[in-house]
Formats: C-alpha cells, sequence, structure tokens
C-alpha cells in the first residue's frame, strides 16, 4: 500500500472507530460486536506501525496509554470550578427557589425553568477542545489548581479525542464527573484482593485513583467513564441555557447523562429529587443527590456567585445508607483463586429498603484495623449494588465477651495450608485441589492458551464437578468414556472426540504447561521464561529463590509465589498424578540455552523478510524476548522502512539498531553456535 492509500484509508479508519465509540460508549445502541471493532483497530494499528508519519495525537490507538510520567504539572483553570451548597429537605430545596426569586426581584409565584441533573459520585474534571481537539484535561484540584492529567482521561473511550462538528468553535471547556460503574468497581476490587492489594473504600476512590495513576496504562486497564454537566471558558460558540448547553455537547459526541430533564417550578424539582432517590439502588452507577441549576445562562449571570459557590445551582444530598446492627459471627469464606475473605454475618437490618445480613470485611489486615469483632455493634453501610460493609465499631457498646477472628492455619474449604505473602494483605490457599477453586483452575487449566483440551468447555467442567468425576486437574487424564456417558446430551463420538483431545494434550510444549498451573502471577510469558531458563518442571520445582531472581523479568514477588506454590504439598501431589497419568510436557531444545536467552528485542517499521509473528516466534526459539516498546532494557531494535518513534527512541537511548538483514545474519550465527 503507498503513502497516499494508507493516509485515506487511515482516516476513514480513524472515523469510523471514534463513531463506534460514540455509539457503543455515549449512545448504548452499538452496530458492530467487540470482534469486528478490534479488527479495525488492529489494521489501523497496524498502518499506523507502518507509516508513522501518519499518526497523530487524536487517533483512537492512543487511548493504551503510555510511558509513567514522575509527577503531574498543575493546570490553573481559567473559570474557576466552583462547588456547591447542599440541601437535605424538601424545605432547604424550597428555600432555595425562594432565595433565587427574592435575589431577581421576582413574585414569590414565579415558577423558574430549572435543570434537575443526578449527582455522580466520582472525579470532578475538565476537558479543553481547541478547534474540536482534545488538548489539556485536568482535575478539579482546588478549584482554582488542578493536576494535569491529559493523557490518562484520553484512555476513558466515551471522551471524543476530537469533537463531531465542523467547524470547530475555538475553544470549548467542558466540565464532567469520571466514574467507575459499579460492576467494574466490584471486578476491579475483587481483582485487587486477589493480588494482595487493599481493596479501594468505594466507586469514587476506585475512579480517583485510576485517573491520578502516573503511569497510563493503568488507567487503560480500568473501564472508567465519565457524564459532562457544565462548560468553562467557550470561545467560538455561545450558549443560552444549561438546556441548549446539553445539547449541543451531546450532538458533539460528549457524553451526558439521559437522566438529566428540564422542568418548570419547584414542586417538578422536588417530584424529581423523589424520583431519584427511589431509582438509585437501581442505577449501575453511584449517585449521592441531585444538583438542581437553574436553566437560563442570563439568569445565571445576573445571580452571579458567593465566594465559592454560585447562587444558581444547589446539591440535593440523599439521607446516608447506614444502619447499627450485630456482628453474630465472622466466618472465612475462599474465593476463586484462593484468597480467603473473612465475612461479618450480621443480625439481619433493613439498609435502603434492603435486609443485609452479612457485610464484607475485605482481609485480616483491614478486620485489625478496624478492630472488628465477633458479637460487636457495628455501623454498616450499603453503597448501590456494592456488598455492604462495615463502617466502624461502636466500641462504646462492648461487654467484654467479643472476640476477634484469628487468620485460619488451614485452608477451610480442604484443610491446604494458608499461606499470607510478605508485602500483601491477602491470606491464600494454594491447594490446586481446593473444592473452591477447583472449576476455575480446570477452566484455565484446559484453556486454548494452557492444555488446549479441545470441547472441553465450562459447560462439561460444570457436569464433571456435579458428578463428583474430578476433585483437582490431574483427575481429567484418568476419565473413562463410562464416565463421560453419565453426562446429559453425551453420545459415543462426543465422548471419544473428548478423551482424544484429553491424551492429545499429554505432550503440549512445557511452557504452556507451567502456565496451566495457575501460579499465581505466572502468565504466558513469564511461563516462556521459566521454561527457558530451567528446562523441566522438576528443575523448576526444585529452583531456590536465588535462582529465580537471576532471571531477568522475575522480581521477589513472583519468585515468592513461585516458591510457595511448589513447596505445597498438595500441588505437588497432584503433579505426580498427572506424570503418573503420561502427561510429559514438551521441551524445545533451542529455547534452553539459546544464544538470545536474556535478550529482549523491539521490531519497528514495515518489515518485508518477515512478519513480526515470525519474527517473535524465530527470537523466542533462541530464548530471547520480543517487546512492544523501547526501553533502556532493550538489547536490539531491528528496523524496516519508515521506522518512526521507536526508532527515535532507540537512538536517544543509545539501543543498537539493526536492519532485516543484519538480524537475521544475527540469527544464523547464533543458530551456528547452538
Amino acid at each position: 500500500m503507498d503513502k497516499q492509500t494508507a493516509a485515506q484509508r487511515i482516516a476513514g479508519l480513524r472515523s469510523e472507530l471514534e463513531r463506534h465509540n460514540r455509539l457503543y460508549y455515549v449512545e448504548d445502541r452499538p452496530e458492530i460486536s467487540d470482534a469486528e471493532y478490534d479488527a479495525l483497530f488492529r489494521e489501523l494499528l497496524t498502518l499506523e506501525e507502518q507509516f508513522p508519519e501518519l499518526a497523530t495525537a487524536d487517533s483512537p490507538t492512543r487511548r493504551v496509554g503510555g510511558e509513567p510520567l514522575e509527577k503531574f504539572d498543575q493546570v490553573t483553570h481559567r473559570l474557576p470550578m466552583l462547588s456547591l451548597e447542599n440541601a437535605f429537605t424538601d424545605e432547604e430545596i424550597t428555600e432555595f427557589d425562594d432565595r433565587v426569586k427574592r435575589f431577581l426581584g421576582l413574585p414569590a409565584e414565579t415558577e423558574l425553568d430549572y435543570v434537575c441533573e443526578p449527582k455522580m459520585d466520582g472525579l470532578a474534571i475538565e476537558l479543553v477542545y481547541e478547534e474540536g481537539q482534545f488538548t489539556v484535561g485536568s482535575t478539579r484540584g482546588d478549584g482554582v489548581v488542578g493536576e494535569e492529567v491529559t493523557r490518562n482521561l484520553k484512555t476513558v473511550k466515551s471522551i471524543p479525542l476530537r469533537l463531531a462538528v465542523d467547524p470547530a468553535p475555538e475553544q470549548v471547556e467542558v466540565r464532567g464527573e469520571v466514574y467507575l460503574p459499579l460492576a467494574a468497581f466490584q471486578r476491579l476490587n475483587a481483582q485487587r484482593e486477589e493480588d494482595g492489594e487493599p481493596p479501594f473504600a468505594n466507586p469514587r476512590n476506585a475512579a480517583a485513583g485510576s485517573i491520578r495513576q502516573l503511569d497510563s496504562r493503568i488507567t487503560a486497564r480500568r473501564p472508567l467513564s465519565l457524564f459532562c454537566y457544565a462548560p468553562g471558558e467557550c470561545r467560538g460558540v455561545e450558549f443560552t441555557s444549561q438546556e441548549d448547553f446539553l445539547e449541543t455537547i451531546r450532538q458533539w459526541g460528549l457524553p451526558v447523562n439521559p437522566l438529566i430533564r428540564r422542568v418548570r417550578g419547584i414542586d417538578a424539582v422536588l417530584a424529581y429529587y423523589r424520583e431519584m432517590t427511589a431509582q438509585r439502588e437501581s442505577l449501575p452507577y453511584e449517585i449521592d443527590g441531585v444538583v438542581v441549576k437553574v436553566d437560563s445562562f442570563a439568569l445565571q449571570r445576573e445571580l452571579g456567585e458567593k465566594s465559592r459557590s454560585p447562587r444558581w445551582a444547589v446539591a440535593v444530598k440523599f439521607p446516608p445508607r447506614q444502619a447499627v446492627t450485630v456482628v453474630e459471627d465472622i466466618v472465612p469464606s475462599v474465593g476463586r483463586t484462593g484468597v480467603i475473605t473473612p465475612t461479618a454475618h450480621l443480625r439481619p437490618v433493613e439498609v435502603s429498603g434492603v435486609t443485609v445480613s452479612r457485610a464484607t470485611l475485605h482481609n485480616w489486615e483491614e478486620m485489625e484495623r478496624k478492630d472488628i469483632r465477633i458479637g460487636d455493634t457495628v455501623v454498616i453501610e450499603r453503597a448501590g449494588d456494592v456488598i455492604p460493609a462495615v463502617v466502624r465499631v461502636l466500641t462504646e457498646k462492648r461487654t467484654g465477651a467479643e472476640r476477634p477472628l484469628p487468620i485460619p492455619a488451614t485452608c477451610p474449604e480442604c484443610g491446604s495450608e494458608v499461606v499470607k505473602i510478605p508485602d500483601e494483605v491477602a491470606v491464600r490457599c494454594l491447594g490446586l485441589s481446593c473444592p473452591a477453586q477447583i472449576r476455575e483452575s480446570i477452566i484455565h487449566f484446559a484453556a486454548r492458551d494452557a492444555m488446549d483440551i479441545d470441547g472441553l468447555g465450562e459447560k462439561y467442567i460444570e457436569q464433571l464437578l456435579r458428578l463428583g468425576l474430578v476433585r483437582n486437574i490431574a483427575d481429567l487424564y484418568y476419565l473413562t468414556r463410562d464416565h463421560f456417558m453419565q453426562f446429559e446430551r453425551m453420545g459415543e463420538k462426543l465422548a471419544e472426540n473428548l478423551l482424544t483431545a484429553i491424551a492429545a494434550s499429554k505432550e503440549r510444549e512445557l511452557p504452556r504447561f507451567i502456565y496451566a498451573l495457575g501460579i499465581r502471577h505466572v502468565g504466558e510469558h513469564t511461563a516462556k521464561l521459566l521454561a527457558t531458563a530451567f528446562g523441566s518442571v522438576a528443575n523448576l520445582a526444585a529452583a531456590t529463590e536465588e535462582e529465580l531472581l537471576s532471571i531477568r523479568e522475575i522480581g521477589p514477588q513472583v519468585a515468592q509465589s513461585i516458591r510457595t506454590f511448589f513447596h505445597n504439598r498438595e500441588n505437588q501431589a497432584t503433579i505426580e498424578r498427572l506424570f503418573a497419568a503420561g502427561v510429559r510436557p514438551a521441551v524445545e531444545e533451542k529455547r534452553l540455552g539459546g544464544k538470545f536467552t536474556g535478550k529482549t528485542f523491539v521490531f519497528t517499521g514495515a518489515l518485508t523478510r518477515f512478519t513480526r509473528d515470525d519474527a517473535k516466534r524465530l527470537v523466542e526459539a533462541e530464548g530471547g524476548h520480543a517487546a512492544g516498546s523501547v526501553s533502556k532494557k532493550t538489547d536490539y531494535v531491528v528496523a524496516g522502512a519508515e521506522a518512526g518513534s521507536k526508532l527515535a527512541k532507540a537512538r536517544e537511548l543509545g539501543v543498537p539498531v539493526l536492519t532485516e538483514d543484519e538480524f537475521l545474519q544475527l540469527l544464523e550465527e547464533a543458530e551456528g553456535k547452538s
């Protein structure tokens, strides 16, 4: 493809991808599947790598984040981001309406137009668009000065990198609230607990923590979203009212909460507040009240501001969702990846119309920090769909009979040894045969990237467990035709196919077997490093922590996780049964002691002698690693035609640069010495 054709295709792909982003994240009416979107994205990414000079700052491919920052720069808001006065009762809402009319000199019976908005519980930010392109993003900060978080905000897919308006205004500043949907918050906290990290207290803290990451790649992995609600300083465009502003930016592709409504008169405002109070628990995100604004911008200017808040708006807060009850017991439960979590069994109590009888205590460190004991009287809080949590203990109500729950010495599900890895808050069962973990461990073991047992999906795995035919991954290799014939709708041919697939998996490559074991922190790439370094499961199991740490890219946390896994007697027994059943992980000889062992290559530009996948396989066959970005740890950059930023970074860091022919020559030399 020549440069002109590529430029046309790149422009078309960018426009199409941004349209689909808007349809999916803003308008909630997607037109294509995720797979189709991914195919378009990969095509654009490939073209931009081939023609780096055609890459632009507003391309959808720039949403993945970049190298970490050392600190955030400061941004002074052109117009202060004011806070709002609060109201808590119907009387206080009515008093706000009375104050507005008195200040404007209007009769008491006048009915003003108000815009009512759900008050999002997230992080306030400001977006600056110049000539339609997103240029600067910042946090609210103290209202006058915030932190510049442009790169992080570019990873939020509901934020358009270019406004859908032509011609675009000279400058538009838009304020909004970044939030984390409740379902995503629950997944993030579950993952943090599995990784031994403290959970976020609430979705607001999670959103704020995500946007204030110095490493934007972390932000990119969190499904943040945004609703816009107010203008800052604008040039080249005028808005007559709040409703006009919201409708205009919605047409430009900026996300606006669909629950926002213009109403007339304070009685309609009160009705809206009651409606949002009723809907609060069923919304997919957290709101903590409603915001009421005078609709007319002319009236807003006439009303003006006080020292820190506008006279034309008020935040009406919801009542707290808390209750007092008693912790009747604390019971440890085992999650799907082995984390043991203390759960408080409560005397049932109603919170926001829902009867609550359990609350998560997260982990033993958190439980000790709050000093929660069996028998305590506690304050609990329920936030949307999030599992209720204990806010604090009412120590003044203690009788002396309360008692703490110590960390269990063994797993309550399988009796395996329980471990608490240093520098982590999580307590774990590492038994491969733990009933609480077995379903997920078998699914992982049989997956395509692991042992690739064709046809053994979740439906069959669940039947194996229900019938009691497997208790750990090794049991898969002792199944017979008669076992499978107990399944619902199982025929002779299908049973035979499953047995054939299980038998075929016995000689998968060593890296796949190591990955399939599900060792914490050991993904596909790390499994390849371990296979290259040790050559067998026996050698890996016997490796000392020092030997593990000597491998490039293996740190203390990973090394400790590997040692703990192979030290567990249950895991040792499971691996022995796998080998007794004939499982023999195959070793690619070239990977052991290959001349590229410990070397990292980066490929950039348009390659003509081989594809990127071919290049990756060639490097890994000699024990090396093919990375996607250039850093001080890169050993070689292989540059094809029209190489761009990666080539420049290599020269800046002094990393050796090879042509394709020079790389192949180096490979031939390596093979000759192997």
